[in-house]
């Protein structure tokens, strides 16, 4: 390691040491972050931790190792996290739908990601099929821990901590589908819709789908006013699985993904826009700028040596990040033709 990170333990000569052993590890990618994590570790240690707290920072790491490793393979596969009610039934119409969506998914070739419980989540998991889907458990004494379609699957992984899975559904999944639901699925459902309003998670379709005729999600977005009319873009309630599936891929149409470079907010696309494209953009949304334009832009010196999509044609802009609902109104207007 050629340069220590400015993270260390606060003791030069144990500092080189974790230097020599990583070193030692060969060629390993990110090892100033490998670094930082061993630091971590001697931290805690030298701080005096209870057991309790070092047992649960221990565990998360471990149970996040194991799902990155899991998903590793499927990083190029498009993946839908399905919410729902372990308690639906397989006469309810709920779990139907839920079956047909999955289904649809899978025929153009998304895959599905549940939480490997009964419910909802075996449906999700029937409709897509076992070779289409991830189960992401939590070990709970009440319920079953897996469905008969993800038992021996080696894309099932089980959490003991709900924020270890939490982290994996969100970090993992490129859309989100919430169907009516409990405790369980609220808390997911909003933990979500808040990390995409502040901008602490990418920006995605999530839709809220019903059966025919319900109305679980429309009197929940309702709210007596509490939630912004703008924040109400970042959801689409349907009742209707076409619509639920044309939400979710069309997302992606040309949109592909963004990061921040810099104080640079960096959109990647499938297909770069026309002029006259980019000019209504800058009227429409001038509002979420901070200052200058929306403006093409090459792949930054980040990107590259990142291999982040270097061949993908972007937008930079100077984003407010006051404003990720009119961002997700962005996105949207990316995917429109020409």
């Amino acid at each position: 390691m050629a340069r220590l990170p400015r993270y260390r333990t606060g003791d030069a000569e144990l500092d080189q040491r974790i230097a020599t052993l990583v070193s030692s590890l060969g060629d390993i990618h990110d090892s100033d972050l490998v670094f930082e994590m061993i630091a971590s570790a001697v931290r805690l240690a030298r701080d005096r931790a209870n057991r309790g707290d070092m047992k649960i920072a221990n565990a998360a790491l471990k149970e996040m190792r194991y799902a990155f490793a899991v998903f590793e393979p499927y990083r190029a596969a498009r993946k839908a996290a399905i919410f729902g009610s372990a308690r639906t039934t397989r006469d309810d119409p709920l779990y139907e739908q839920t079956v047909a969506l999955a289904r649809a998914l899978a025929d153009v070739d998304w895959m599905v990601i549940t939480g490997a419980g009964p419910g909802i989540m075996e449906a999700g998991i029937e409709g897509a099929g076992a070779a289409n889907s991830f189960g992401v458990g939590i070990r709970l004494p009440f319920e079953a821990a897996t469905t008969q379609f993800l038992a021996d699957d080696p894309k099932l992984v089980n959490f003991r901590y709900f924020f270890t899975r939490k982290v994996t559904f969100v970090k993992e999944a490129h859309a989100f589908v919430l169907l009516p639901g409990g405790f369980g699925t609220l808390d997911e459902g909003f933990e979500l819709l808040t990390l995409v309003q502040t901008g602490k998670a990418p920006p995605a379709p999530i839709v809220l789908l019903d059966v025919p005729g319900g109305t679980f999600w429309l009197s929940a977005m309702r709210a007596r006013g509490y939630i912004s009319p703008e924040d109400i873009h970042l959801v689409r309630v349907t009742d209707d699985v076409s619509v639920a599936l044309d939400e979710i891929t069309g997302f992606y149409e040309n949109y592909h993904s963004l990061r921040f470079v810099g104080g640079d907010l960096v959109i990647r696309m499938q297909h770069p826009l026309t002029d006259a494209q980019l000019d209504k953009l800058n009227i429409e949304f001038a509002d979420i700028l901070s200052s200058g334009r929306i403006e093409p832009a090459a792949a930054s010196k980040a990107e590259i040596s990142d291999d982040d999509v270097p061949g993908l044609p972007r937008l930079t802009m100077r984003f407010d990040r006051h404003n990720y609902s009119r961002l997700r109104l962005l996105i949207d207007a990316l995917n429109q033709p020409a």
